[in-house]
C-alpha cells in the first residue's frame, strides 16, 4: 500500500523521494502518532508536502489511496449490521440506556427528533441524554457516544465522523486554480529585495541591547522600517473582453498595492499607445503620456502588464489600429520602447495558455516582450516573479 502511495503521489506531481519514504516508516516504527488513520494523514503530508499549492493534491491522493480506511459514522445515514451495534452498545451502555435509544426508533426517527429538538433548545447542554450538547448518550452533539448519533459541530473523540482529508480545505491552494488575493500576494512575495529607507521610527533591539551594555545605561537605538524595495510599474488592461476578469485584477492590484511600497499603476485597452490613464471616469480628460512614463521612472523599475491580449492584430501593427482614437504609432512601436527601456518586463494573461494559440494578437503580443508572457495561475505568477527577480540588476 506505501509502494502504491508512493507512486501515486509522484503521477500527482508530489515530490515523493525514497529519503521521505523510510523517514515516514522510521516515524511509523518509532510510535511519533497515535495508531489513527487521521494522525497518519497529517504525519503523511507532513513528510511529503513542501509546497502548499500542493496540499489539495495531497488530499485527492490520500482518499484515492486510503480511501475506506475511515467510515462516516455519525456524518451520513449509513447502513449498519444491527448485530454490530448491539455489540458496541453492550460495550458502554447499561441495559436502560440502551432501552430508552432504541425508543427512538429508526434512523427516520432520529433525523426527525433532531429537527424538534433544535427547535425546541435555547442554550447550550452538557452531559445527559435528551438535549443537543456534548457529551452524554443523547444522539445528538459531539464527545458522547450513541451508536447512531449525528455529531453537531465540536470534535468527535472517536475520530469517525469526518475523513479529513475529504474536506478539500486546501482547493484554493492548488496551483492549477486562478488565484485570489491572499494566493497572489504569496506569489508576489518572491519579488523582494528588502531595505531600510526613511525616517528613523523603529525600535533596533540588537542595536538597543549592544549600546545598553557599552554604555552602562539604556542606550535606546532606533532604525527606519523595512521596506520590498523592488520598484514596479503595473500596466491594467480595462474594458471590452476584460470585463469577466474584473475581480482577479481588483485581487491582484490589491495583493500589489500591500506587498509594493514603490508601486505605479496606469490603466490602456487593448494594447499600449502614447497615452495612459489611472481614473478610468476620466479617462479622456486625465492622461498621462506614455513618453513621460518612460522618462521619469529610471530602468531599474520591474514592469507588468495585465490583459487578455485579444483584438484585431491591426491594433498591434498599424497607425491608426486602435479602436477607440486614431493613434499615430503602431501599439509594437509602444511595446517595443517599454520593453527595450525596461529589461524587467512580463505580461500577465486570464485567459487560459491553451487558449493562446487560437489568437493571432495573444501571440503577436507574446513576442513583443521576449516570450515572457504568463497564465494568470499561482504557476504562472510564480514564474513571471522568478523572471522579474532574475534581472534584478538589469
Amino acid at each position: 500500500m506505501f509502494f502504491d502511495f508512493i507512486d501515486e503521489l509522484r503521477a500527482a506531481g508530489i515530490q515523493a523521494s525514497f529519503k521521505e519514504h523510510l523517514t515516514l516508516l522510521e516515524a511509523l516504527d518509532r510510535d511519533v502518532i497515535e495508531q489513527s488513520p487521521e494522525a497518519f494523514y497529517y504525519l503523511s503530508r507532513a513528510t511529503f508536502v513542501k509546497d502548499e499549492g500542493l496540499l489539495d493534491r495531497f488530499d485527492q491522493v490520500f482518499n484515492k489511496v486510503f480511501k475506506g480506511i475511515l467510515s462516516d459514522y455519525g456524518q451520513d445515514a449509513v447502513d449498519i449490521p444491527e448485530d454490530w451495534l448491539k455489540a458496541v452498545a453492550e460495550k458502554f451502555l447499561s441495559p436502560e440506556e440502551m432501552a430508552e435509544i432504541e425508543k427512538l426508533g429508526d434512523w427516520d426517527k432520529i433525523m426527525e427528533t433532531l429537527k424538534e429538538r433544535l427547535a425546541e433548545q435555547e442554550k447550550k447542554h452538557e452531559g445527559g441524554n435528551k438535549w443537543i450538547g456534548t457529551g452524554g448518550t443523547s444522539p445528538f452533539g459531539n464527545s458522547g457516544f450513541n451508536p447512531e448519533g449525528v455529531r453537531i459541530g465540536g470534535e468527535g473523540k472517536h475520530k469517525k465522523a469526518i475523513k479529513v482529508w475529504e474536506k478539500r480545505e486546501f482547493a484554493n491552494l492548488d496551483n492549477t486554480k486562478e488565484l485570489g488575493t491572499r494566493n497572489i500576494k504569496m506569489a508576489l512575495r518572491r519579488l523582494r529585495r528588502f531595505a531600510r529607507e526613511g525616517s528613523a521610527d523603529e525600535l533596533d533591539l540588537d542595536a538597543t541591547i549592544d549600546g545598553t551594555a557599552k554604555q552602562g545605561w539604556l542606550d535606546i537605538h532606533m532604525r527606519p522600517e523595512r521596506h520590498n524595495a523592488v520598484k514596479l510599474l503595473l500596466f491594467l488592461d480595462v474594458g471590452g473582453s476584460m470585463d469577466p476578469f474584473i475581480k482577479l485584477c481588483e485581487e491582484l492590484f490589491s495583493a500589489a498595492n500591500s506587498e509594493f511600497k514603490n508601486l505605479e499603476f496606469f490603466y490602456f485597452h487593448n494594447c499600449l499607445y502614447e497615452g495612459v490613464w489611472k481614473d478610468n471616469r476620466r479617462r479622456w480628460q486625465e492622461r498621462t503620456n506614455t513618453w513621460d512614463i518612460l522618462h521619469k521612472y529610471g530602468h531599474d523599475y520591474k514592469v507588468i502588464f495585465v490583459g487578455d491580449a485579444a483584438m484585431s492584430p491591426y491594433e498591434i501593427t498599424h497607425q491608426g489600429g486602435s479602436v477607440e482614437h486614431m493613434n499615430e504609432e503602431a501599439g509594437a512601436v509602444w511595446m517595443q520602447r517599454v520593453a527595450n527601456t525596461y529589461p524587467a518586463t512580463v505580461w500577465l494573461n486570464p485567459v487560459p495558455e491553451k487558449q493562446w494559440n487560437y489568437s493571432q494578437s495573444t501571440k503577436m503580443l507574446k513576442q513583443l516582450v521576449n516570450d515572457r508572457m504568463y497564465p494568470l495561475t499561482l504557476d504562472g505568477l510564480d514564474d513571471a516573479m522568478r523572471e522579474l527577480s532574475r534581472k534584478q540588476g538589469a
